[in-house]
């Protein structure tokens, strides 16, 4: 009697489902598995109006969220494939396609009004108060402060006032 030798098909099916079941384990660990070589974890901000946050990576995971600021800063806390698991300035946590993300920094104020100054010194001018929830462009940060931009209008903010920086990250 002899053997018959396995379909060349049917291997590969079997390969393809080990692949699968291994990146859905690594997904589940946490390990990132990505493949954009960058840091992580690092901030981006969103590109859409409109970005939906799933509870997990793949199409096939429920909307969970709908995060509706265009340009609002998130970390990238994990990868896995062309997914990135993000965490918003409130702490909300899902998974996002990479093409709903942009590497462009920007910042949100985190609570109340925060004063926006001409120079970073609490007993600078003041140039703008800045409400809570709104969103600029991040320039640099040195220090204790961030030099943002609001509405056409630059000034320097207290990091701990804003969400969407690191609090030793250094930016030129």
């Amino acid at each position: 009697m002899t053997r018959q030798k396995p379909a060349p098909l049917f291997l590969f099916a079997l390969v393809l489902i080990a692949a699968v079941a291994l990146g859905a384990a690594r997904a589940a660990e946490g390990d990132p598995g990505g493949r954009s070589g960058l840091k992580v974890p690092r901030f981006a901000s969103l590109r859409a109006p409109e970005v939906n946050l799933r509870t997990g990576p793949g199409v096939r995971y429920p909307v969970d969220w709908v995060l509706s600021y265009r340009g609002m800063p998130v970390e990238i806390t994990n990868e896995f494939d062309t997914w990135r698991k993000v965490r918003d300035w409130q702490g909300t946590e899902g998974w996002v396609h990479q093409s709903m993300l942009s590497g462009r920094r920007t910042v949100i104020v985190r609570a109340g009004v925060a004063p926006m100054r001409r120079e970073p010194s609490s007993g600078a001018a003041v140039v703008a108060r800045v409400q809570r929830k709104v969103l600029g462009r991040l320039l640099s940060c040195q220090g204790a402060w961030c030099r943002v931009e609001v509405s056409g209008l630059r000034g320097w903010m207290q990091r701990s006032a804003i969400f969407g920086v690191y609090p030793k990250e250094k930016i030129e």
